[in-house]
C-alpha cells in the first residue's frame, strides 16, 4: 500500500483519488471515507461508487461521536438551516474573514490524524488531501489553508517517525483548476455529490453547489452529475 486518500465523494477528493490511481495504481491506494454525523449519506454513497469505478479498496469509518456537541448545520443533530449563499457572500457579511457556517470544527485535522494512524498500520507512505484555495479564502475553512496543510504535514512527518508524508496537490489552486485536472484525468464526476442538502438532485444554491457550478463553467463544460 502506497497511499491513503481522504475521499468524501465530492469533486475535490475524487480528483485527488484520480491522481493517486494514475500515480500509484489502484491496488496501491486506499480510500478513507468518514461519516462524521452529516445529515445525509449522499456523499458516502457517491464515494462508494467512485471507489467501485476505480477498483480501489475503501474503508468507511464513523467518528460522529466527536461532533455530537457541535451545532454546525451539516450535522444531523443541528437545528440550524444551511445557508443558501455563496461563500463570498457569507464572508462579506463577516467583514471578509471568519469561518462559514458549514465549517465543522477541526474536522479535517481529525480526518488527517485518523488517516495517519491507518496509513502507518497499512504501510502507506503518503496521505493525499484534496483541499483547494477557494475553500481557504478568508479562513472560510481554516483547515484547508496552506498554513494548516504545512503544519499538519510537519506534525504527521514527525509524529510518524518520519515515515509518512502529507500532500495536498490542489492547496494553491482554485476549484476551477481542480476540475481542469480532473477532466484531464477523466475523473468520474458524474458519480460525485457535493450538495449540502440531501435531496434527489443538488439544490444548486448552497455554497458548495455554487462553487461547483462556477468551477465547471470556468472550464466550459456542463457538470456531468446534473445529467444522471
Amino acid at each position: 500500500m502506497e497511499a491513503i486518500v481522504l475521499l468524501s465523494g465530492g469533486v475535490d477528493s475524487t480528483t485527488c483519488l484520480a491522481e493517486a490511481v494514475a500515480r500509484f495504481g489502484p491496488d496501491q491506494v486506499l480510500a478513507l471515507t468518514i461519516f462524521y454525523g452529516q445529515k445525509h449519506a449522499k456523499e458516502i454513497e457517491a464515494a462508494k461508487q467512485v471507489c467501485a469505478f476505480y477498483g480501489v479498496e475503501q474503508q468507511i469509518q464513523d467518528v460522529s461521536a466527536v461532533f455530537a456537541l457541535s451545532d454546525c448545520p451539516l450535522l444531523e443533530g443541528s437545528t440550524q438551516a444551511i445557508d443558501h449563499e455563496s461563500y463570498g457572500e457569507q464572508l462579506e457579511k463577516m467583514g471578509g474573514c471568519g469561518t462559514v457556517s458549514t465549517y465543522v470544527p477541526f474536522r479535517n485535522g481529525l480526518f488527517l490524524s485518523y488517516a495517519a494512524a491507518i496509513a502507518l498500520v497499512r504501510g502507506a507512505h503518503v496521505i493525499l488531501y484534496g483541499a483547494h484555495a477557494d475553500d481557504a479564502c478568508g479562513d472560510a475553512y481554516p483547515d484547508c489553508t496552506i498554513e494548516f496543510v504545512q503544519s499538519m504535514g510537519k506534525a504527521i512527518w514527525e509524529g510518524s517517525g518520519k515515515q509518512l508524508s502529507l500532500e495536498a496537490p490542489f492547496v494553491q489552486l482554485p476549484k476551477a483548476g481542480v476540475v481542469a485536472r480532473g477532466l484531464a484525468l477523466k475523473a468520474p464526476y458524474e458519480l460525485t455529490w457535493s450538495c449540502y442538502e440531501g435531496g434527489d438532485r443538488p439544490c444548486g444554491t448552497c455554497g458548495t453547489c455554487r462553487d461547483r457550478a462556477a468551477a465547471f463553467a470556468a472550464n466550459g463544460v456542463a457538470d456531468p452529475a446534473l445529467n444522471r
